[in-house]
């Protein structure tokens, strides 16, 4: 009896420690599309970014290529918080206590050159001596994502005109 009850407790936990895993953060669950390209955030958890503006509001986005669109184009808000997922844990941490990675061989979400946060320069440094990149500080996150907007920006188009055309059958579409 005793063994079946430890088998039956067992099973439970395993299956409830399933399903709060299963489950998407709170932020991903509330804004599950990012504003401005989107995409999944839930796919990109990895990467995705909650701007809070001092009025309360929020506006969640996939990457810092999205955000530092969303913070171009609120100038006059002021943000409170800005949090990014760490790359391993998928945590959201506070963008400025974050230790930045950019560049390397891992694809970027929205960028040529990736962006990616870390909760622990240690974390960084084992991603850049498995992946290459130049670690760095929010600032010299952000003011990358803002100087290679233009190219992302000629990129991501490019690849949804072709897209299109696919979908056309090569014709452009009307």
């Amino acid at each position: 009896m005793y063994r079946l009850l430890s088998v039956a407790c067992g099973f439970w936990l395993l299956l409830v420690s399933s399903l709060a895993l299963a489950a998407p953060p709170a932020d991903v669950s509330q804004s599950p599309a990012c504003r401005y390209c989107g995409m999944d955030r839930g796919k990109f958890n990895h990467s995705r970014m909650l701007v809070e503006y001092e009025d309360g509001s929020q506006t969640a986005t996939c990457s810092l290529h999205c955000a530092a669109v969303e913070l171009a184009n609120t100038i006059d808000r002021t943000p409170v918080n800005i949090r990014v997922a760490d790359f391993d844990t998928k945590e959201l941490i506070n963008v400025d206590s974050a230790v930045w990675v950019m560049g390397g061989s891992k694809s970027g979400v929205m960028t040529a050159r990736a962006k990616w946060a870390f909760a622990s320069r240690e974390a960084a440094e084992r991603f850049v001596k498995a992946n290459g990149g130049v670690i760095g500080t929010f600032d010299e996150a952000i003011k990358a994502a803002y100087e290679d907007m233009y190219q992302d920006t000629k990129a991501i188009r490019e690849r949804r005109m072709m897209k299109r055309l696919k979908q056309h059958g090569g014709a452009p579409p009307l």
